[in-house]
């Protein structure tokens, strides 16, 4: 008989999540489940309980799918429940022997059910997966061929025209909506729009390529024909999803063909954090999941928080208290303190800096290292201020946000190799790699592919005849793709023959190759890691890591820097001590983001979320005034600001109310002779205003 000493150290909420449904067989006993988990909960953690309590009860680890937001969180799922089960049974744990074969994001998922069904719904199994810049690239080269950009007026540029296509799919919303409700500058556009987007799905499908948003929509459109829906779904016993509060409407449709009376079906997710609206995800996928079916599904909700002090909990429990619609829940934590969040008013936007700055290197000397610090802001340009004086001072910091692996260019370049040898048919790939060639220019890349259509595509590489000073460097590419094309080489053999061919337009390309070669060593590992070079290819487009020669941020040698980042990319990260930027109406909520209801909720959700990543100590930051640069040289260059709307006076009594700078302090005032006291700091902030330094 199995023991559930593995659930000791569980609540009796988390506990209630983990047991839904769960009997000695394994089999689905019960209806759908929502686990409403809130901030610091400990939802991980319950998820890969829930995962491994399903197994040691029984379940088919085949018949289990694990969807997440990105393959780090499934791993670490997987790592967990698999750890959990050894230990349960007495054997020893083997990393990466997990016996979940489906988990994933919903993307990856969805790319390799498409390879399996992809006759049944007319791909070419073969296809290939664009990253957003190819799409937005082969937008454009669609959008020259149409001849839009040759328009009178201004017609949207490639990166709008994706960002509305995108919008459209993610979102389930017909283009005149999305037009009217996201891009109004773009309404009279839309019969040009749709005449482009359907000349894009046309080019797609000739070159047998898929964008990022396809893996929703085919797999979407193959949820609607019954026989595979149904074939699709009986695949899986359990599905368990986490996030759910960042899906959208494409991805809430899927789940419901897979699983249609929900048995089986858990997803957790918390409201209060759905703050990516601007992705097209939907709040209203998990508030209104419950009653989706009949009966409606079982409702958990995780409230002790193990990360935040309690007087951090009130607060932001009085914040997200006030908003128009939610799942009730009040958090609560063992962790006591006197200490309330500081809301914290100062001058202007340089008395925020310096506030900061004050207060960082204060907590550093009291023995606070600055990485368990971190400044969270609405927008990244609201920390261009704080980063100059960060600089100035000599203090390391980290800003998060910055490219993508696969958005540096050199890693495009060779990875476009690889992509065009695994889809010859795709026109964006082979642009960029036939340029690669010195001497080689739009024109000569167009005729090169031209000459393929319709022909093998080893044959019109050979014939091709390139310009006089591309004849040595085009047979060598000859060469190359006849390999890659053929699969003369195995993988990841083929990955080694591809970046010595790319080695010297490294180095002809980019002054700064040996920084460079960094990438794609670690290019390389990640290729070996991977049976086939298209699943290394679809993996690493779905969810690639961070670039290492492109980051934003410390240099290698300090070992401790604070944290900067935008409140959307902190979600999910915690801090002993967190200061959040202009806490005020304009920013928070921002003025783009008050056009409707729903974008105010969705603001004050995002307040709660930057509240909710601190440990110890929040410190909410309110200026009076912003310095414009803008403004007219005559008059008053401040524009002057309101504390938030978030936080009214009927909810103050959970913050410590502060004015900066304090009233006396000896690091900022010095008295002369004549017993006269001299405000410095004044002095210097307006030397600052004069001298830019």
């Amino acid at each position: 008989m199995i023991g559930t000493s593995y659930l000791v150290d569980l609540n009796p909420s988390q506990r209630r999540a983990v047991g839904h449904g769960v009997a000695a067989t394994g089999a689905n006993v019960a209806g759908p489940l929502l686990v409403v988990a809130g901030a610091g909960s400990g939802k991980t953690n319950t998820l890969a309980h829930r995962v491994a309590h399903l197994l040691l009860h029984g379940a088919d680890p085949g018949r289990i799918l694990l969807l997440t937001f990105s393959r780090r969180a499934a791993a670490e799922m997987e790592l967990r429940a698999e750890r959990i089960v050894a230990a349960t049974r007495g054997q020893v744990s083997i990393p990466g022997r997990s016996p979940i074969s489906w988990s994933g994001t919903f993307h990856a998922v969805g790319a390799r059910l498409l390879r399996s069904y992809a006759k049944s719904i007319g791909l070419d199994p073969g296809f290939t997966v664009h990253d957003r810049e190819d799409s937005a690239d082969l937008i454009n080269l669609v959008r020259h061929e149409l001849g839009l950009s040759e328009k009178e007026k201004r017609f949207p540029l490639k990166g709008t025209c994706l960002g509305i296509y995108s919008r459209a799919v993610n979102a389930a919303e017909p283009l005149e909506a999305v037009l009217r409700k996201q891009y109004p500058w773009c309404a009279e556009w839309e019969n040009d729009l749709r005449e482009l987007f359907d000349a894009y799905v046309d080019a797609k499908q000739k070159q047998h390529v898929l964008d990022y948003d396809d893996l929703l929509l085919y797999w979407g459109e193959l949820m609607q024909v019954p026989e595979l829906a149904g074939e699709i779904g009986a695949l899986f016993d359990h599905v368990l999803v986490d996030e759910y509060q960042d899906t959208n409407a494409l991805q809430a449709s899927i789940l419901r063909g897979l699983k249609p009376d929900g048995a089986g079906l858990t997803v957790v997710g918390d409201d209060a954090q759905a703050i990516y609206g601007f992705r097209a995800a939907s709040v209203r996928n998990i508030l209104d999941f419950p009653n989706q079916f009949r009966p409606p599904a079982t409702i958990v909700t995780l409230e002790q928080n193990y990360r935040s002090t309690e007087p951090i909990l009130a607060a932001s429990n009085a914040v997200i208290g006030l908003a128009r619609e939610r799942f009730t829940k009040d958090l609560f934590s063992d962790r006591t303190s006197s200490e309330k969040p500081a809301l914290v008013t100062v001058p202007d936007d340089l008395g925020q800096v310096n506030y900061i700055v004050t207060t960082i290197l204060e907590n550093r000397e009291a023995g606070m290292p600055l990485k368990q610090q971190a400044v969270l802001f609405r927008t990244a340009s609201h920390s261009a201020m704080l980063e100059i004086e960060l600089t100035r001072r000599n203090i390391p910091f980290v800003k998060f946000g910055g490219l993508k692996f696969i958005e540096a260019a050199h890693v495009k370049d060779l990875l476009a190799v690889l992509r065009w040898a695994e889809n010859p048919s795709d026109r964006v790939t082979g642009f960029r790699v036939i340029q690669l060639l010195e001497g080689v220019g739009p024109g000569t890349a167009a005729k090169v592919l031209d000459s393929m259509a319709g022909r093998s595509p080893t044959d019109a590489l050979a014939l091709f005849r390139p310009p006089a000073k591309a004849i040595d460097p085009w047979r060598e590419l000859v060469a190359l793709m006849q390999g890659l094309i053929d699969h003369a080489a195995s993988w990841p053999a083929g990955f080694d023959l591809a970046r010595q061919w790319y080695q010297p337009h490294l180095e002809q390309n980019y002054p700064d190759a040996v920084v460079r070669v960094g990438d794609l060593d670690q290019l390389q590992r990640i290729a070996a890691g991977y049976p086939t070079r298209a699943r290394f290819l679809t993996d690493l487009t779905l969810d690639p890591p961070s670039a290492t020669s492109d980051e934003s941020g410390v240099p290698s040698r300090d070992e401790d820097y604070l944290i900067l980042s935008t409140i959307h990319s902190a979600k999910g990260q915690e801090w002993k001590s967190v200061f959040v930027l202009n806490v005020v109406d304009g920013c928070i909520p921002s003025d783009l983001g008050t056009g409707s209801s729903e974008d105010i909720e969705e603001e004050r959700r995002l307040l709660y979320v930057a509240m909710t990543r601190a440990k110890d100590h929040l410190s909410l930051i309110v200026p009076h005034r912003f310095y414009a640069t803008q403004q007219a040289k005559s008059g008053d260059k401040h524009l002057y600001a309101m504390r938030s709307r978030f936080i009214p006076p009927s909810i103050t009594q959970h913050f410590e109310q502060q004015t900066w700078p304090r009233t006396v302090r000896a690091a900022h005032t010095g008295v002369t002779s004549s017993g006269v006291t001299v405000d410095l700091g004044a002095r210097m902030r307006g030397r600052w205003r004069q001298t830019g330094s």
